[in-house]
């Protein structure tokens, strides 16, 4: 007998007060069988954006030395979609780890990270260096000591630990700002040779995992708990399952992200010109914190159009949404698949143009693959599989 497909993604979400009860009293558990619109056309879009900005590492083209249309689709990248979508994905992870702890208890939430810190490996190991799901998977632990927070309480940590982490950054680029340094500017793209065999560079990516794993859990790990804490804020008042109670908060985050997130994306686009090692240090924090505002303000946008009923078009995303981490593997599948040495061997050859169009045109055909999918079998592969290991069943 099979199992019944879960129910559309825009399906209303159950009647459940703060604390994941429902109308009688009872801690739902198990898998989530509805869904709401709101987070899964979020995380597709993110998705689809956060392809648009490793485009760059796929075909390893630097950004400052963009000329011509590939310096103006560079620039767009920047303003538009730089840091922006990795921090909606990174405050829907926070929101989903949260919510799964508070719902479906230690077991299932110890289970599903370990479960993701393995798929992640794997990811990384065998297919692309630039992978997140084991970072955040190993970070997600660091949720546990939140677990019992409130509201205000999340955002406060989430605000001490961001602008600490932010302010950290700012300090050493303008140190080397101040100091001159003729330095060239760090790229972070994979050290890929011509004529590299897949066994060699899986070999080369095994070795550097756990200092790599490490490493970015040690520079990274405050940011990302802090927009970890925001989606799991978000969360507990409901914003995402219940955007209808919450419009002017929306019409604030809409207002002020997009404010202060663009011209942020403006400085960082002109910062990414330029090929000095202040200029790449500076571009950091610059392109976190301005990408957390944008992503508030889209959040806030899409959020709003949401409680007027007029997602429209956008509704597309909830599909891709739906199947994140299969669309993101293959994503990775394809893309090194064109530029990697072992295969395509396009690796350097191509401008950003043409990688962000490849991106795009790429994230755009998984879409109805995914909704094709989701019909015919009702969850994406690797979902199916990190559900039946983490729920046993």
């Amino acid at each position: 007998m099979t199992a019944p497909l879960p129910l559309p993604p825009d399906a209303a979400p159950p009647i459940q007060n703060e604390r994941g009860q429902n109308e009688l009293g009872q801690i739902e558990r198990g898998p989530v069988k509805t869904r709401a619109p709101l987070p899964d056309v979020l995380r597709g879009l993110a998705l689809l954006g956060i392809l648009l900005v490793n485009a760059q590492d796929f075909a390893g083209f630097r950004e400052w030395t963009q000329t011509g249309p590939d310096r103006a689709v560079q620039v767009l990248t920047d303003v538009f979609a730089n840091g922006r979508f990795i921090s909606i994905f990174a405050m829907l992870f926070g929101w989903g780890a949260a919510g799964l702890l508070q719902k479906q208890g230690l077991g299932v939430f110890l289970r599903r990270h370990l479960v993701l810190l393995a798929v992640g490996t794997l990811h990384f190991v065998l297919v692309w260096h630039g992978d997140i799901i084991s970072l955040y998977a190993v970070l997600a632990f660091a949720l546990l000591a939140t677990a019992r927070l409130t509201v205000r309480g999340l955002l406060t940590l989430a605000a001490v630990l961001g602008v600490w982490w932010l302010g950290l950054g700012l300090l050493e680029g303008f140190a080397a700002l101040a100091q001159g340094l003729g330095a060239g500017r760090f790229t972070g793209l994979p050290a890929l040779l011509a004529g590299q065999s897949y066994p060699e560079v899986v070999s080369g990516r095994a070795a550097e995992f756990l200092g790599d794993l490490i490493g970015g859990s040690l520079y990274n790990g405050a940011w990302l708990l802090a927009l970890f804490c925001v989606g799991a804020a978000a969360g507990r008042a409901g914003v995402l399952l219940r955007p209808h109670e919450h419009p002017r908060l929306l019409r604030g985050l809409a207002l002020w992200g997009l404010l202060i997130g663009l011209p942020l994306g403006a400085l960082l686009a002109w910062l990414n010109t330029k090929g000095d090692y202040a200029s790449g240090l500076l571009a950091i924090p610059v392109r976190m914190g301005g990408g957390l505002a944008s992503a508030l303000g889209y959040v806030g946008l899409i959020g709003l159009l949401t409680v007027h009923d007029r997602l429209g078009p956008l509704r597309v995303f909830a599909a891709g949404g739906r199947v994140a981490m299969s669309n993101y593997i293959s994503q990775s599948l394809i893309m090194t698949a064109v530029f990697y040495p072992y295969a395509g061997a396009q690796f350097g050859r191509w401008g950003a143009a043409g990688a962000v169009g490849l991106a795009l045109t790429v994230g755009l055909i998984q879409l109805p693959i995914s909704a094709w999918w989701l019909r015919r079998f009702g969850t994406g592969p690797l979902e199916w599989l990190v559900r039946r290991v983490v729920y046993w069943k």
